[in-house]
C-alpha cells in the first residue's frame, strides 16, 4: 500500500514539474519570438527609411558594382557628398533615368588629367585610383581640364573607357559638373547577387586633399544585423516549444 502511494506521489510531482517546465518553456519561446518580431520588423522598416534600393543599369561603375547589381543607396542630402562617393543622382541634362557615378570633384576643385603617370589631377594634386578597371591605363582616355562651379559635383564612372559622365559635357555651363541638389542617395552596398554582396568600399585616395576623404558609412550592417538576429529568435524560439515537449514526453516514459 505504501508502495502505491509513493508512486503515485512521485508521478503527481513529476506531472507538477512538467506542467512547470512546459509553461517555463513555453513563455521562453514567446520572448524569443516576440524579440525576432521587434528586431527583424524594425531592422526592415528601419532599413525602408534609410535606404532606397537601385539595380545598376550599366557597366559604367565597374568593377566597383556591375551592370544588373541590386544596391542599396542611403538616403542623403547633396551637402552631405565627399570626393570618392559613389552617389546616385537625377539630372535633367543627363537624362531622366537615375544615374550612378563617383565624385572626384567638389565645388572650387580644378579636375584635370592626366599627369606624366597618367593620373587624374585635383587641384594640381596627383590622385591614385585603385578602384579603377585597368589601372594600368591612365586615368582618361581623354585629356581635360575643367573648374567644378561651386555648390556642383565633378562625376567619372570607374570603368572609364565606357563611362558617359562629366568629361562628355565640359561644354555646358556647369562645365560637365553636377548640382549637389541632384543628388539622392550614396551607395553603401550590394546586396544582389549574393555572390558579390558586400559594403560598397571607402577609399582613402582623395584624403590628402583639404576635406578628406569620402563620407562614413551607413548603418547597412547594423540593420542587416537586426534583421538576421530577428529571423534567427523568430525560427529558434518556434522551434523551442515542440522539441521541449517532445523531450518532456520522453522523460515521462
Amino acid at each position: 500500500m505504501s508502495t502505491s502511494t509513493g508512486a503515485g506521489e512521485r508521478a503527481a510531482t513529476g506531472r507538477a514539474g512538467g506542467e512547470g517546465g512546459g509553461r517555463a518553456g513555453r513563455m521562453i519561446s514567446g520572448a524569443a519570438v516576440a524579440l525576432g518580431c521587434v528586431l527583424f520588423l524594425g531592422g526592415f522598416g528601419w532599413m525602408a527609411l534609410v535606404y532606397r534600393p537601385y539595380t545598376v543599369p550599366t557597366g559604367s561603375m565597374t568593377p566597383t558594382v556591375d551592370a544588373g547589381d541590386k544596391i542599396l543607396a542611403q538616403r542623403i542630402d547633396g551637402s552631405e557628398v565627399r570626393r570618392g562617393d559613389i552617389v546616385v543622382f537625377s539630372d535633367p541634362l543627363w537624362g531622366d533615368a537615375p544615374m550612378l557615378k563617383r565624385v572626384v570633384a567638389v565645388g572650387g576643385d580644378e579636375v584635370a588629367c592626366c599627369d606624366k603617370q597618367g593620373r587624374l589631377m585635383v587641384d594640381g594634386r596627383p590622385v591614385d585610383e585603385p578602384y579603377r578597371l585597368n589601372t594600368r591605363d591612365p586615368a582618361s582616355p581623354m585629356s581635360f581640364s575643367a573648374r567644378v562651379p561651386r555648390g556642383s559635383l565633378f562625376m567619372m564612372g570607374d570603368n572609364r573607357a565606357t563611362s558617359e559622365d562629366s568629361r562628355l559635357r565640359l561644354g555646358d555651363a556647369a562645365n560637365g559638373s553636377v548640382p549637389r541638389a541632384a543628388v539622392v542617395a550614396r551607395v553603401d552596398g550590394v546586396v544582389w547577387p549574393l555572390g558579390r554582396a558586400a559594403m560598397a568600399p571607402r577609399t582613402g585616395a582623395f584624403a590628402a586633399l583639404p576635406g578628406g576623404g569620402p563620407s562614413a558609412p551607413g548603418p547597412l550592417r547594423t540593420g542587416g544585423a537586426a534583421i538576421v538576429a530577428g529571423a534567427v529568435l523568430i525560427l529558434a524560439g518556434a522551434a523551442y516549444g515542440p522539441v521541449a515537449d517532445r523531450a518532456r514526453r520522453r522523460r515521462a516514459v
